[in-house]
């Protein structure tokens, strides 16, 4: 087998042990949900959450890419805090920047965190955000292939073919 399939069927064991993981686990984190504007960011707000991105992204995904792609400043940023620790992160993209919908993208939950339901705590809170900030409408996501079952569980719905990003499998995903 060739590197990228036994990648592929890493991260889809990861993935399948996570999903069951977050289902069964009940957790009594105290969670500081803070939603910003880019311009609201705090300087170190913002430095700890590329921080995060570039960690999860770049470096345990192996993933070399221009994360910042110009599309924050016209997002909403859904940060969750537990105590000083960035515990994770969406970005909730207007309608018209990604897709003809809201987007929520950026979806990042810190290693130390992991295992706790933390993952399912931070979409439910940026789809609740999402609606109160567009009202109740479609909501897309281009999703990791490996997550596919864990955005399903949240109402999401594949609604493209699969396609690669940066090397990764994606697939577009809509919530109605």
């Amino acid at each position: 087998m060739g590197s990228e399939v036994l990648f592929s069927i890493f991260r889809k064991l990861l993935c399948q042990s996570a999903v069951q993981r977050e289902m069964s686990t009940t957790t009594s984190l105290n969670i500081e949900w803070r939603l910003r504007k880019f311009d609201e960011l705090t300087t170190r707000e913002l430095y700890v959450l590329l921080q995060l991105r570039s960690e999860v992204f770049v470096v345990e995904q192996q993933c070399v890419f221009q994360d910042m792609d110009g599309k924050d400043y016209d997002s909403i940023h859904l940060l969750g805090w537990v105590g000083d620790q960035l515990a994770a992160s969406t970005r909730i993209v207007p309608p018209g920047v990604s897709y003809i919908y809201p987007s929520i993208g950026r979806v990042v939950t810190s290693p130390a965190f992991r295992g706790l339901g933390m993952g399912r705590l931070l979409m439910e809170q940026s789809i609740r955000e999402t609606e109160n900030l567009f009202g109740k409408q479609p909501i897309r996501i281009g999703a990791q292939l490996y997550l596919k079952e864990f955005y399903q569980s949240l109402g999401f719905e594949q609604s493209g073919e699969v396609y690669l990003e940066d090397g990764i499998e994606h697939i577009e995903m809509t919530r109605s």
